[in-house]
């Protein structure tokens, strides 16, 4: 039974509330019953037991400090091991549970009780942080590795719920939580982030606001970004009882412990006062859903048109917290949103800021926005943000560089490579020798091409002469005489016929020849003087 008691000025100076219940026991053996309180969920006293056999009668418990309190009965029929269970008939039964002046005006439920895995005597043990009760067994399981255990009163594995993108459970499965990792892929793209450069907390005051009467007074929020520590909101500002009853105890204000909180400070400033108070402790976020890049996400979006734009080189991170705590104005609960910025001109710890249409975070109540910007919430930086530069080739030495890309858009991460100093000789060998080789390449073709460009204009030249001798014969009359001309030599005027063996090619193209009808002899003429041949060469020559 869970009670919560709150304080009222016509109560006395230490009773805040009282618990009565009515109860006996039945034993046989050495069975105990106990009363046990928790304060603030911090750890579990015994406040009273009673043993054996205990006849019908009334409890009553006074509480005397102002805090949220678990009250617990447990009942243990035997304090020695055995096998198997015993003394079944020894019972405690509960009549009836009386409590006063607390909050919500009762019990809010009963827990279910689980068995215990071991063989001992008793047999309903309280289930440790994070476990769940079996339906099978009715025995207490851990919750799976990043789950969250959602209620205590749940049964089976459903009340175990998987964290959301980026985030994993503490050790208690109590709550999820960023552990300041994140990783971003896109096709071959990928983005590595540590935000733990950024802190575990943030703050952000913005304002100044006045109230009717001219008060001034500011909005603190405090952020809890990543790494499981909560961001803290404290109210100094109490009743002068309770602060002397808390200060005589050692108790320190009011505080409200969570991932997101806001409190609204009075500066001290023209108020008579020592120090600011803070007061109005509110929590805006205790569940945290996630962080990814998307612009919605469980219900909630995060607005992006609401901040000034900038490349989307490297994409904002969007971090998406939850208060399941229902207001009369919201009554699905509050939601925040938490955006990272990658800037790298700002520093490493970097600046929270709200819209500028949203002054005070936001414009409806119900949704909070803010927007960090910072050099640490960049990428870590890899290999593929730099690049190299070659020098030119110096005494035989070749220079490499290695520079930042522009703009330079990561942080931490690997550091660029020391400057570089190669030999150079093998590649000038290789292009001294692809000069070489291309220059004679070159003066190859010249000289290939100015060969057979002469060896055409030869033949063409030897076949125009043939041509114009041919024409020259076929107009000349036949000759009178063949005697020969004084002055003349009898071997100059004949004329030599030459028979050579033709080639193969020639053999074919002579077969070619008669089947399509030519009976053509070639020969070779030489003459020394083309107007001695006979008047009509064509009867035996074939060009």
């Amino acid at each position: 039974m869970v009670g919560s008691f709150s304080h009222s000025l016509f109560d006395s100076a230490t009773e805040y509330g009282r618990i009565t219940f009515e109860f006996e026991t039945l034993c046989t053996a050495d069975c105990v019953m106990y009363f046990m309180m928790d304060v603030n969920r911090k750890s579990t006293t015994i406040v009273e037991s009673w043993g054996k056999t205990q006849t019908r009668q009334t409890y009553t418990h006074i509480m005397t400090k102002n805090a949220s309190v678990a009250y617990t009965w447990a009942f243990q029929r035997t304090g020695q091991p055995y096998d198997t269970r015993l003394y079944m008939n020894d019972v405690a039964r509960i009549y009836s549970i009386t409590v006063n002046n607390a909050v919500d005006g009762q019990s809010s439920g009963c827990r279910v009780c689980a068995l215990s895995a071991q063989s001992t005597s008793s047999a309903c043990v309280p289930c440790p942080p994070g476990h769940y009760i079996d339906t099978d067994s009715n025995q207490c399981k851990e919750c799976p590795s990043n789950t969250y255990l959602v209620s205590h009163a749940s049964l089976g594995s459903e009340a175990c719920k998987a964290c959301g993108p980026a985030s994993r459970s503490d050790e208690d499965h109590r709550l999820c939580y960023s552990d300041c990792h994140f990783t971003y892929t896109d096709g071959n793209l990928t983005l590595m982030y540590n935000f733990s450069l950024l802190g575990a907390t943030g703050s952000l005051m913005n304002g100044p606001s006045f109230t009717s009467k001219g008060t001034k007074y500011f909005h603190l929020f405090n952020i809890s970004l990543c790494g499981g520590q909560l961001a803290t909101c404290s109210d100094n500002v109490t009743d002068l009882s309770v602060s002397d009853s808390q200060g005589e105890k050692g108790d320190g204000p009011s505080a409200v412990k969570t991932f997101i909180c806001q409190s609204t400070i009075i500066p001290a400033t023209g108020r008579g006062f020592n120090s600011a108070l803070s007061s109005q402790s509110i929590n805006l976020a205790d569940t945290f859903l996630g962080a990814t890049v998307e612009d919605h996400f469980e219900g909630i979006s995060a607005k992006p048109n609401q901040y000034p734009q900038i490349s989307k080189k490297v994409p904002d991170v969007n971090f998406y917290y939850r208060s399941l705590e229902p207001t009369s104005s919201c009554e699905s609960g509050r939601s925040t949103v938490v955006t990272l910025r990658c800037n790298p001109v700002m520093s490493i710890k970097g600046q929270l800021s709200v819209p500028s249409q949203c002054p005070a975070g936001t414009c409806d109540g119900c949704t909070f926005y803010f927007l960090w910007e910072s050099s640490g919430a960049c990428p870590i930086c890899t290999e593929r943000d730099y690049h190299q530069i070659e020098g030119v080739c110096r005494g035989g030495n070749q220079e490499i560089l290695f520079v930042w890309a522009e703009p330079k858009l990561c942080m931490g991460g690997v550091t660029l490579p020391e400057k570089k100093t190669l030999p150079c000789k093998s590649m000038e060998l290789w292009v001294r020798l692809s000069a070489v080789m291309g220059t004679f390449t070159a003066v190859l073709l010249v000289s290939l091409t100015c060969y057979f460009w002469k060896k055409n204009k030869r033949l063409e030249y030897k076949y125009s002469r043939l041509i114009m001798s041919a024409n020259k014969e076929c107009e000349m009359p036949g000759a009178d005489s063949c005697a020969v001309m004084e002055g003349e030599n009898e071997g100059d005027m004949e004329d030599e016929v030459v028979y050579t063996k033709p080639s193969i090619l020639g053999k074919l193209k002579a077969i070619a020849s008669k089947r399509n009808g030519d009976h053509y002899e070639n020969v070779q003429l030489n003459s020394s003087q083309s107007r001695t041949l006979s008047p009509n060469p064509f009867n035996h020559l074939r060009l």
